[in-house]
């Protein structure tokens, strides 16, 4: 596939073309500060949970580099339709384990006393 100018892409409006590459520059900048945290907040808790987390931060990312790759013409349209929709589903998959892997709150994590009885 030929790299192209984002002007040039037959799919897209050549007026919105600055307004889509700014959004996606956005995101790519945005979801690589935050799998950076991540990053580092998975390295002082080794926790599962704290790893799902990177991992989705992280899908972020390829999802928007993805994006930037089909506005320049690197990625076509159907890989670009299978990656970033089948990310979607893993994201959310691995979102919904992290929920449910984190169980109940018990008090000694809210670090609230239980509440007293009054035995009268």
């Amino acid at each position: 596939m030929e790299h192209t100018s984002p002007l040039d892409i037959p799919w897209l409006d050549p007026q919105l073309a600055p307004v889509l590459l700014a959004v996606i520059v956005l995101a790519a900048v945005g979801t690589t500060i935050l799998f950076c945290c991540g990053l580092v907040a998975y390295s002082r808790r080794r926790s599962p949970r704290y790893l799902l987390i990177t991992a989705v931060l992280g899908l972020l990312v390829v999802r928007s580099v993805v994006g930037l790759g089909t506005v320049f013409g690197v990625v076509p349209m159907t890989v670009h339709h299978l990656v970033e929709h089948g990310f979607d589903f893993a994201i959310a998959v691995l979102v919904l384990y992290a929920v449910y892997r984190s169980g109940p709150i018990t008090d000694a994590e809210t670090n609230r006393e239980p509440p007293s009885r009054s035995d009268d």
